[in-house]
């Protein structure tokens, strides 16, 4: 992806993620010295606006905080780190895809912070579309598409930039904000290029994947630490990675996925 210089007001890397609360908006950047210590890094990319240059949306942003955290919980004893990404600008913008060339600029920030280590982009909303746009980078290894913002019609997405990575893919049956089919028929797409793609439908939940967020949590978690540390997955998220369409991009996430995991 051809990337345009940065103007003043350049993307973010933000603050490492801990376990603790979210910092507010006053609290300055502060960046730890645990640098030789990452093994992997997690970004997380918030939503935001079809059209606008307006500056990021932090509500938007506060929105990832929580599974940020509880990514860092569950991998930071095998050295992941994470980072919540601050847009230049809140919007899409058309042909400019100013998130997903921020989130690639973030992708190479987080090389240049921390070494040759994996990177897996986890975005909400037109988030989601940032990280599958920006997956193309060397340094992705994983992708997590969460609701995805995707344009529907004619309009197709690109996927060969998929190739060689982990895609994992959720929706909500009953989100009105995003479709579902055509998140389905991406993953489709997607599968015919690169077999290590799965979706999973999260059934009676809305766009914001609220109602069953341990689930999806859980799910997520188990999907980014297996990709980016080579841990065993869930048989479900396993299951689904082997499974040919329409079974393995339709998998139902299952009421209390997480609290037994590998039982």
């Amino acid at each position: 992806m051809a990337s345009q210089a940065l103007p003043a007001r350049g993307a973010r890397l933000g603050r490492p993620v801990t376990s603790g609360r979210v910092p507010g908006p006053r609290q300055r950047e502060r960046y730890d010295d645990t640098a030789a210590t990452v093994r992997a890094v997690v970004l997380a990319l918030p939503g935001g606006d079809a059209l606008s240059t307006r500056r990021r949306s932090p509500v938007a942003a506060a929105m990832m905080w929580p599974l940020a955290r509880h990514l860092v919980r569950e991998g930071a004893a095998d050295g992941v780190a994470a980072h919540v990404v601050h847009y230049r600008f809140r919007g899409w913008n058309g042909g400019h895809a100013h998130p997903a060339e921020d989130a690639e600029w973030a992708v190479g920030e987080a090389v240049r912070r921390y070494g040759d280590v994996p990177v897996c982009l986890v975005g909400l909303d037109m988030g989601a579309r940032a990280a599958l746009h920006a997956a193309g980078h060397p340094a992705v290894t994983a992708v997590v598409a969460l609701a995805p913002w995707l344009p529907g019609g004619t309009e197709q997405e690109p996927v060969k930039q998929l190739i060689g990575r982990r895609v994992l893919v959720v929706h909500g049956t009953d989100d009105d904000t995003t479709d579902p089919e055509v998140s389905y028929e991406l993953a489709e797409r997607a599968k015919k290029v690169n077999r290590e793609v799965c979706r999973f439908e999260v059934h009676s939940d809305g766009h914001g994947l609220h109602q069953h967020r341990p689930e999806v949590f859980a799910l997520t978690a188990d999907f980014v630490l297996g990709s980016l540390l080579d841990r065993p997955y869930a048989r479900p998220v396993a299951d689904a990675l082997a499974a040919p369409p329409p079974l393995g991009l339709k998998m139902p996430l299952a009421a209390g996925f997480g609290k037994s995991l590998r039982a």
